[in-house]
């Protein structure tokens, strides 16, 4: 491997503190993170289908009130309901039919026990009222919360980001990944200057004395933690894009002074629209529209509220992470953050144990997007440059049950580097990019586990792809493939590798390529000629080492 530079280097300790900030491990796990983590009883019982949130921000005192109306279908009999809110945020009461409702407090989850008798299939819904200062986020977006900052005019720029900490962490919500909302409104109350971004489409907005009330509809199913609010002194423009299902609007709300270098810079959001709806098909949420929202931090890949904090630079704030040069051909945090609405916003984990499902799609989406702009040689430099990145210092997949996602960066980078190894296997982009598309149509608007994932890729290229998979994703191992050479015999095999793992590789010997099938047992090659050199392709994410 390469050295790295020190812009490279620096990149590199952002990203490890962001691991160990946002998922640092836990050696134990308590009461509530069960609680927060698992499909609990009083979870399981009812099935989301609409929320209605509308609240009031107070930006002078941090504070945010108002109430959610949750609608539910019956799934099983039962008389608590689980809804997740996060202190110091306080939920002030629960009523059903003008009745208020018995609420026990446990920490982050509040039990709401329910009057009437909910019968299986039925329709209802609940309002919870709440209020409070939510946790402020220090360093977003890994640490989450509500950034209370101000421009350089010194108008207020508020925005959520709670990946991690999760939704309830300002709005009191189910909050677990498994259950998304079919639709819902967003109705935010704020100082009539200020101008609120949401998710969705605007409906309405209502002048009430010296506020006004943004009013958002979201039309397709929405994860919590995607959604957001966006507060500032926003001017908007857009454009209409002839995509795969029509016109799809695409909206750019960005700080009144910097209008003029959005426009420049947001010319790449086609460019990755047209990039991503080749790999992936078509963009998921027509009918919500697409934004660029401006935000007071980097970015987060809010549904159709893609927020963006990249100061209008390419790479990522200006570098490249591959230090190859190709990471400076785009805006990382527009193509990655957008690439996130088909792998996190369409294809959602049902446990952020399997997080890898959005992040090593979404890393391998930048590839891609090269791939598509600058040809297939640039999007393999790319990745291979990414490798330095990885740490092999916990599996990719987290612990379930327990909202604890994997540690560290390697979802991503050696994400994607398993991902491009796995294309080197196929030998034919047609069948990866219907591969691709295949996930986004198979589970459209879907929660899903690792396990169906891999059990989709395996069946799509005919392929047990098990020990393969249970390797990237499930060790830290990286695969060694040993050899010795005399004259003209090669031997070689693997080491370092799970039981059965026995993946092809290619090879160039004297400069001819070759396909080998290494395994843990050692096996010969015998050539024609004197072996004066030999290379392990570098698209394989392995080791090698002569003996």
């Amino acid at each position: 491997m390469s050295k790295l530079s020190i812009t490279g280097l620096l990149i590199l300790l952002s990203f490890l503190s962001y691991a160990q900030e946002l998922l640092h491990e836990k050696k134990t796990f308590t009461r509530q993170d069960t609680l927060r983590g698992s499909i609990t009883p009083e979870r399981e019982w009812w099935d989301l289908t609409y929320y209605h949130l509308d609240i009031k921000v107070e930006p002078d005192k941090k504070f945010i009130s108002g109430k959610n109306t949750i609608q539910y279908k019956v799934l099983k009999e039962n008389a608590v309901m689980q809804i997740d809110l996060q202190p110091p945020m306080t939920l002030l009461k629960a009523i059903q039919n003008g009745k208020e409702l018995a609420i026990k407090h446990d920490g982050n989850a509040h039990f709401i026990s329910l009057r009437e008798v909910q019968n299986i299939g039925d329709i209802h819904s609940i309002e919870v009222y709440y209020e409070g200062h939510p946790r402020e986020a220090i360093r977003a977006p890994w640490d989450g919360g509500i950034s209370w900052k101000k421009d350089k005019n010194g108008n207020h720029f508020i925005a959520s980001s709670c990946q991690g900490l999760g939704a309830s962490v300002w709005w009191p919500c189910k909050d677990h990944m498994y259950d998304e909302v079919d639709s819902m409104q967003i109705s935010v109350n704020v100082p009539y200057k200020l101008t609120n971004v949401s998710n969705g489409r605007l409906r309405l907005v209502e002048r009430i004395g010296d506020t006004k009330t943004f009013h958002w509809v979201v039309k397709n199913p929405i994860n919590n933690y995607g959604v957001n609010i966006n507060i500032g002194d926003y001017v908007n423009f857009s454009e209409v894009y002839d995509g795969m299902a029509g016109n799809l609007d695409m909206n750019y709300y960005v700080l009144s002074y910097n209008l003029e270098k959005a426009k420049e810079q947001f010319k790449q959001a086609p460019m990755m629209m047209e990039a991503f709806e080749h790999w992936f098909g078509q963009y998921p949420f027509y009918a919500d529209s697409f934004k660029l929202v401006e935000v007071p931090y980097l970015g987060m890949e809010h549904q159709s509220s893609v927020t963006y904090g990249n100061k209008y630079m390419n790479g990522y704030l200006g570098s490249d992470l591959s230090d190859t040069g190709w990471g400076l051909k785009f805006d990382f945090i527009l193509v990655h953050e957008s690439g996130h609405e088909w792998f996190a916003n369409n294809i959602t984990n049902k446990d952020v144990a399997d997080m890898w499902i959005h992040e090593s799609f979404t890393a391998y989406s930048e590839n891609l997007y090269l791939d598509y702009h600058f040809g297939k040689e640039a999007s393999a430099e790319y990745v291979i440059g990414t490798r330095k990145l990885i740490t092999n210092n916990v599996p990719i997949i987290g612990t379930y049950n327990v909202n604890k996602s994997s540690e560290g960066t390697d979802m991503y980078y050696k994400g994607a580097n398993m991902l491009h190894t796995l294309r080197q296997l196929i030998e034919d982009d047609n069948k990866w990019r219907e591969m691709l598309i295949g996930l986004n149509r198979k589970f459209y608007h879907q929660t899903v586990t690792t396990t169906q994932i891999e059990n989709f890729i395996s069946k799509q290229f005919a392929k047990d792809l098990t020990e393969f998979f249970n390797q990237y994703l499930r060790t830290t191992k990286i695969p060694t493939l040993e050899y010795k050479i005399n004259t003209k015999t090669l031997k070689y095999r693997y080491t370092n590798i799970v039981h059965g793992f026995d993946m092809p590789i290619q090879v160039k010997i004297n400069d001819a390529e070759e396909w080998l099938f290494p395994s843990s047992e050692w096996k010969t090659l015998k050539t024609d000629t004197k072996i004066k050199n030999f290379e392990v392709d570098e698209d394989f994410y392995i080791y090698s080492k002569q003996l």
